[in-house]
């Protein structure tokens, strides 16, 4: 199938030792090309070729595909292939380490980390679904500018800064209450850019009676500074679709943002909220890591389709068949089933009683005779009206 978009992959020490290049087997070829050798798991890997059989593997041939390429190009390799994880260099399980740690994969190089060395404590297991470590956070430096929106170690509630109470608008519905205070000068100047002059005006009166909060202050921005990308979800939803995009990334890092030396984690549907205008996605071109946009890239849609197809297999085609049938239909094919199963049992009961090999001859002959009879039977049936 070539390049297959992830797959499990493993790595066999007894054909690629130390020293040799590194190689990936997929997991039909460990079973049947290596299955009394030495082999560690790699777990998934993605757009990878099964290397079984090239010219990494001197004294083997594929059993399941002999004509290979020499060389899978379009792999890469690191050392998880020599068994070897981590920016520690240690195997895993390592008889050396006794601390208890968990190990993570990152989503870009596919290595796997020690959680303490990953320079951030990492969340509960359950809190994050994927994970990004140091060295590719440097790389794909674009990633901190949504790491303040997106990414779980830096996850927490924002809020509005409360101001001085003057006035006051109760929202009881919604259980938020909005606190603002305008100055007399900067009530002047948004009378000036209006057009009107100040004025203290009926509609100006009722708002201060019914403690009506002023939206001129620069709460507007501040909310859009705090909440940028929930901002731009909503709006999407009321624009007419003429305009040009806007890209996403630009808004974000036209705001501060910190970038620490340290990996970071990520919910679920993450990848989503990144954005796909032509600038970016040149961006993740350029930096390999076009995937990041692709939902049925992550472990867990793989594991999900893993699932899904396991439950396909052990469904039973003919409950399959008879679940699309009628009552009447079933009755007469479940009828049918069983004249076959017990003919067709006295009839190789009698190459077992003689100790006879069953031929293809045989068989063919079996489904004749049946056929035949069925047919005289079906002729032999009367009809009749009422």
């Amino acid at each position: 199938q070539g390049a297959v978009k992830r797959q499990a992959l493993y790595a066999c020490s007894t054909c690629t030792p130390p020293g040799a290049e590194p190689a990936g087997i997929c997991l039909a070829c460990s079973y049947e090309c290596h299955g009394t050798h030495r082999l560690f798991e790699l777990y998934t890997k993605r757009n990878f070729r099964c290397d079984c059989g090239n010219s990494k593997f001197k004294n083997l041939q594929c059993k399941l595909l002999p004509e290979k390429g020499k060389v899978n190009s379009g792999n890469k390799y690191n050392d998880n292939f020599y068994g070897l994880y981590c920016t520690c260099k240690r195997p895993y399980p390592d008889p050396e380490d006794e601390i208890p740690d968990e190990m993570i994969q990152c989503i870009v190089c596919e290595d796997w980390f020690h959680g303490r060395h990953l320079g951030a404590v990492p969340p509960e297991s359950g809190d994050f679904h994927e994970m990004v470590c140091q060295a590719c956070m440097k790389r794909c430096h674009f990633l901190w500018a949504y790491a303040p929106q997106l990414a779980v170690f830096l996850l927490v509630r924002m809020y509005l800064p409360v101001p001085p109470l003057t006035k006051a608008n109760s929202l009881e519905d919604e259980g938020i209450v909005l606190k603002v205070e305008e100055s007399e000068e900067q009530k002047k100047e948004i009378k000036k850019e209006s057009g009107v002059e100040h004025h203290d005006t009926k509609e100006e009166k009722q708002s201060e009676q019914f403690n009506e909060p002023s939206t001129s202050s620069g709460y507007c921005s501040k909310f859009l500074q705090k909440f940028p990308m929930e901002i731009a979800e909503i709006t999407s939803e009321f624009s007419s679709g003429c305009e040009e995009p806007v890209c996403k990334l630009k808004e974000l890092q036209s705001k501060p943002f910190v970038k620490k030396d340290t990996a970071t984690f990520w919910p679920s549907n993450w990848r989503s909220k990144l954005c796909t205008c032509e600038d970016c996605l040149k961006m993740y071109s350029e930096l390999e890591v076009q995937f990041l946009t692709d939902e049925c890239d992550t472990v867990l849609a793989y594991e999900n389709k893993g699932t899904s197809d396991q439950e396909t297999e052990r469904r039973d085609p003919l409950m399959d068949t008879l679940n699309s049938m009628n009552r009447v239909q079933q009755v007469e094919l479940i009828c049918e089933y069983n004249d076959l199963k017990t003919e067709l049992t006295d009839y190789l009961r009698r190459f077992a009683d003689e100790g006879t090999v069953v031929k293809r001859e045989d068989i063919q002959h079996f489904f004749e005779e049946f056929q035949s009879r069925k047919r005289r039977r079906t002729n032999r049936m009367q009809y009749y009206c009422s």
